[in-house]
């Protein structure tokens, strides 16, 4: 008997218990959107955070807070005192890191607590910001979405068309201690009180801002990493046609219908060799000059391939001018050279600056689109 009631009491107490022992009330909790991180004209660490303000009120969208701190999680403490909930990070849509931060090498260790508090999301979009921090976080347009998402909305949509890349905190993780790869996320900037998406950033394997890419070069970049969609939209001016006035009349512009790279490792004489072949099916959509494209279509294919074959070898002319690699040649020389790889992986950005890379790059125009 006594036995059967300790059994029924402990079954009770069981039963009663929380699943969760840091459980919190929705009511209790603030729900931050956004969360940002710059460094002040003193070089302080300064953050920034902004939640919803779900009122009928249409000339405050939000609230935020802001400060100086050593340590994100200080930061979160800070913030504690100023809002009417314990402050959250699981629900943050994006972080923005301003480009003055991240043009010192050192600040991703100061990310730790993203990565250790199991409490925190890893599926928020990184983003660096072309400019203050400040000014993204304290800008009140009513006239357009809230920030955080309208960001995470532009990333995750422009990434789908590899204009960009939706570089999650995960993601930003793995970059950082992949030795065969170095860091690439989206980059953003405020003109006047308008948003704007202009590509990407790329950072050295320390985590030092070193370059940026603009749409049209992410496009390309993501050609390189085998990333890139059917769907890409590319635009070429072709020098041969001749403009109109003050009008761009020697403009093509296109889509990819079908796109497959390879690509080939080898090492000769102490240089490693990459050669990329690419293959892509076209789609005209916008075609400014006089051409007969039904039976010339070689000659056009040739043409754009031209342009767009200059274009690849500046991207990475500028990937081998910084030391670093986004394209992830560090993965494929540890797959199929792997002995002369780890002669020089804790220098693989002066191998790739003194590697050799090959493309060949093949078009042909699948539709010319329903008129001639």
């Amino acid at each position: 008997m006594n036995k059967q009631l300790i059994t029924s009491l402990l079954l009770l107490t069981v039963l009663t218990l929380s699943g969760c022992s840091d459980q919190l009330n929705l009511e209790n909790a603030a729900t931050p959107l956004a969360f940002g991180i710059d460094l002040d004209k003193n070089d302080k660490l300064q953050y920034f955070s902004t939640m919803p303000v779900y009122s009928r009120k249409k000339d405050r969208q939000s609230q935020q807070s802001s400060g100086t701190t050593n340590t994100l999680r200080q930061a979160k403490t800070r913030q504690d005192a100023f809002t009417a909930g314990n402050w959250q990070g699981r629900n943050l849509k994006v972080i923005l890191i301003g480009k003055r931060l991240v043009q010192h090498e050192g600040w991703f260790e100061m990310l730790d607590v993203l990565f250790r508090d199991a409490r925190n999301t890893v599926m928020d979009r990184v983003v660096i910001v072309d400019g203050k921090v400040s000014e993204l976080f304290y800008l009140n347009n009513v006239e357009q979405p809230q920030m955080p998402i309208l960001i995470r909305g532009m990333v995750d949509t422009k990434s789908k068309k590899s204009e960009t890349y939706a570089t999650t905190v995960q993601e930003l993780h793995r970059q950082f201690y992949e030795k065969g790869v170095t860091p690439y996320m989206a980059e953003v900037k405020m003109t006047k009180k308008d948003i704007g998406l202009e590509g990407s950033a790329l950072l050295n394997q320390k985590g030092k801002y070193v370059a940026s890419l603009n749409a049209q070069e992410t496009v390309l970049l993501s050609l390189l990493q085998k990333k890139a969609a059917p769907g890409v939209s590319l635009s070429y001016r072709i020098p041969s046609e001749p403009k109109t006035g003050p009008f761009a009349t020697d403009i093509i512009s296109f889509s990819a219908s079908k796109i497959k790279t390879k690509i080939k490792t080898s090492y000769h004489n102490d240089r490693f060799q990459f050669d990329f072949r690419i293959n892509m099916t076209i789609t005209l959509f916008e075609r400014l000059f006089t051409f007969d494209v039904s039976n010339e279509d070689n000659k056009l294919e040739q043409l754009i391939g031209k342009q767009m074959n200059a274009e690849i070898e500046k991207v990475i002319k500028k990937v081998q001018k910084h030391q670093i690699d986004p394209i992830g040649l560090g993965v494929h020389a540890r797959a199929f050279e792997y002995e002369a790889y780890k002669k020089v992986e804790d220098r693989w950005g002066e191998a790739v600056q003194d590697a050799v890379i090959n493309v060949k790059l093949e078009l042909s125009i699948g539709s010319m689109g329903p008129v001639t």
